[in-house]
C-alpha cells in the first residue's frame, strides 16, 4: 500500500495523471499547492508526490523546479505525460446559449481563447484557483459553465457540452513522481537524469563550461532552465534534464566533472522516460566506448600495456 499526494484539488489534471499509477489499497490525497505536496513526502505523511513540472504550451512550473532545488533532498523516480484536453461543461440541461459566465483557471482560459472568442464572445470569465474550482462554481450555481478536465464533470455531476476546445491540439503536461532519497530506479535504456546545478561564481562562460561537460561525452540535454537562487539579484542556478541514467558510464562521468567545477550539484533523479525514447550516441561516445577507455587506462597504469 502506497500513500500518494498530488497537486489538488480533486478533479484536476493532476488527479487524472495519478490515476494510472494507483493500485488496489493505495491512497491519494490532494494538496493545496506544490510546496504542500512535496512537504508531505519530506515529513513522511506520504510515500510519493505527483506534481506538474512542464507544460508544452505554458512552459515550466517554476514552483516545482524551485522546491526540488532547495530544502531536504527529494528524488524523482518516474514521470507521467498527460494530454491536456479541455472540455466545456455545465449543469444538465444547460446549452451553449445559456452560458453567460465561465469559471476556469487562468492557464485554461489562455489555452482556450480562440474557442471562447468564437463561441462565447460575450461571456464573463470568472478566474478560479484551479479548473476543478471552476467546475465546483458551476455546481454551486456561481457560474453557468466551466472549462476543466473531463474528470471534473464526473466529480461535480456536470454534463460535457463540448470536448477538445483547446486552441492547440496535442498539448501535454509532464508530471514527476517524487519520493525521499532511496534506491534509484534501475536503468531501462530510455531514461532521463535531472539535476540542479549551482555554479561556483558568476563569470563569463559559466554556462558554457557546464554544457561542455555534457557535449564532450555525447550526452544530450532535453531540458535546461535557469532559476534565481534567491540569495541576491543576478544569481542563478540551472535545472537540467539529460538523456541517460546515472549508472550509464558517460552520464556518470559528466556528473563527476560537474561536481569538480560547480559549487553544488544536486541529483534530482534518474528515471524512465514516459515516451521511452532512447538516448542517441555517436562513434566513440557510447557507454561501451567509455568502459573500453577506462579498461585501457587501468592496464596502462598497471604497466600491462603501452
Amino acid at each position: 500500500m502506497s500513500r500518494y499526494t498530488y497537486l489538488g484539488p480533486a478533479g484536476t489534471f493532476s488527479e487524472a495523471a495519478l490515476a494510472p499509477l494507483l493500485k488496489s489499497g493505495d491512497s491519494a490525497q490532494p494538496a493545496a499547492n506544490v510546496t504542500a505536496a512535496l512537504e508531505s513526502v519530506r515529513s513522511g505523511n506520504s510515500d510519493y508526490a505527483l506534481v506538474p513540472i512542464e507544460n508544452s504550451v505554458e512552459g515550466v512550473v517554476a514552483r516545482t523546479l524551485d522546491e526540488l532545488a532547495v530544502g531536504d533532498p527529494l528524488m524523482i523516480i518516474g514521470e507521467q505525460v498527460l494530454e491536456v484536453s479541455f472540455v466545456l461543461m455545465a449543469k444538465p440541461g444547460v446549452s451553449l446559449k445559456g452560458i453567460k459566465r465561465i469559471a476556469t483557471h487562468p492557464h485554461a482560459e489562455a489555452q482556450c481563447r480562440e474557442y471562447i472568442a468564437k463561441n462565447l464572445p460575450h461571456a464573463e470569465i470568472i478566474m478560479t484557483h484551479s479548473t476543478a474550482a471552476g467546475a465546483e462554481a458551476v455546481a454551486n450555481s456561481d457560474a453557468d459553465g466551466a472549462i476543466a478536465a473531463e474528470v471534473a464533470a464526473q466529480r461535480y455531476g456536470l454534463e460535457v457540452i463540448e470536448r477538445n476546445i483547446g486552441d492547440r491540439n496535442g498539448a501535454v503536461t509532464r508530471f514527476v513522481i517524487v519520493s525521499k532519497l532511496g534506491s534509484i530506479p534501475a536503468p531501462t535504456g530510455h531514461d532521463r537524469t535531472s539535476l540542479a546545478i549551482f555554479i561556483a561564481a558568476d563569470h563569463s562562460g559559466a554556462l558554457l563550461e557546464i554544457l561542455t561537460e555534457f557535449a564532450v561525452r555525447g550526452v544530450n540535454l532535453t531540458f535546461i532552465q535557469s532559476r534565481p537562487t534567491g540569495s541576491e539579484l543576478g544569481q542563478y542556478h540551472f535545472i537540467v534534464d539529460a538523456e541517460g541514467h546515472i549508472h550509464d558510464e558517460r552520464v556518470g562521468d559528466a556528473l563527476k566533472a560537474l561536481y569538480r567545477i560547480c559549487s553544488e550539484v544536486r541529483f534530482l533523479g534518474s528515471y524512465p522516460r514516459a515516451d521511452k525514447v532512447q538516448p542517441t550516441s555517436t562513434k566513440g561516445m557510447t557507454d561501451d566506448a567509455f568502459k573500453s577507455a577506462e579498461q585501457w587506462l587501468n592496464q596502462v597504469r598497471d604497466g600491462k600495456r603501452a
